[in-house]
């Protein structure tokens, strides 16, 4: 049974989604997501502004007059959203919890995919696969997806992104989208990035809040690895102290896109994802 909170947040991402589909994100997914090839769907007649190299010169022959071939998009694609669900991201300093921008991503991507016909599963992880929920069509089978992203209280507090990894190249017969919604707190992962990138197209939405960016000069201050629980004291009136711990991570996550040649965004609790994400799609598929 969801609390009345949860329920809340899903009503409103609903509506949200709803209108930023609308806006454009879905097509530029459609875009960019291409399918497998063209399939023959129809000949019909001839009429102004045809392509002559589609023109069916049998059948035009046998007529007496111009027909031209009808092709539609062959999709049969399979979206994955790998969510992560571990301790770090029921972090929100002045914003969005990571964890409910990331509810709100996954429902955009998963109703963009379920717009054009295709499947959309989700692993959730933490330290370990929270959730397995394997692909299908649908909106309701969507709707369950954000759902669990927003409702399920994981057994382990880490990340284990490398476990998710290897976890989506087992469940995957085929050459599939993957999308990865984390903070990327983790070490350990670039070897099995690499070998889903190879087989897969995998893109990540690098999920980041204000305060892990932009540290203020406090004096000493404790910090705990909200994972971890591990404790420790910085300077933060030093600038030099207050960049390390602001761009650590983020360095190293931006290195490991860039070996594995993964495609990345960032993204800023802060601020909202639609312009940049609709940008991200556009600029990736005029790349190919």
């Amino acid at each position: 049974m969801l609390d009345r909170e949860t329920l809340r947040k899903i009503r409103r991402i609903q509506i949200r989604t709803k209108v930023i589909l609308e806006s454009g994100i879905g097509g530029a997914y459609h875009a960019v997501f291409k399918g497998r090839g063209m399939e023959f769907a129809e000949v019909r007649e001839y009429t102004p502004g045809d392509e002559v190299r589609t023109i069916d010169w049998n059948v035009t022959a046998r007529m007496g007059a111009p027909f031209v071939k009808k092709f539609v998009e062959e999709r049969d694609l399979t979206l994955l959203l790998l969510v992560d669900v571990s301790g770090s991201q029921e972090f929100g300093s002045r914003y969005l919890l990571k964890r409910d921008y990331a509810a709100e991503l996954s429902a955009v991507l998963a109703f963009s995919a379920v717009a054009n016909h295709d499947r959309v599963g989700a692993v959730l992880f933490s330290d370990r696969v929270e959730r397995w929920i394997p692909p299908a069509r649908g909106r309701d089978h969507a709707l369950r997806i954000v759902r669990d992203v927003l409702a399920i209280q994981p057994a382990g507090r880490g990340t284990d992104l490398a476990e998710a990894l290897r976890f989506a190249q087992r469940v995957l017969k085929r050459r599939s989208i993957v999308a990865l919604l984390s903070d990327f707190q983790a070490t350990g992962y670039e070897r099995a990035l690499g070998v889903l990138r190879r087989r897969h197209d995998v893109v990540a939405l690098h999920l980041v809040d204000p305060r892990e960016e932009e540290l203020e000069a406090a004096g000493l201050m404790a910090f705990a690895d909200p994972e971890t629980g591990e404790r420790f004291v910085a300077d933060t009136g030093r600038a030099d102290v207050r960049r390390a711990l602001a761009v650590s991570g983020l360095a190293a996550a931006r290195q490991t896109f860039k070996k594995t040649r993964v495609d990345a965004l960032r993204l800023s609790t802060a601020e909202s994802y639609e312009r940049p994400l609709q940008g991200f799609f556009e600029a990736r598929g005029r790349r190919r």
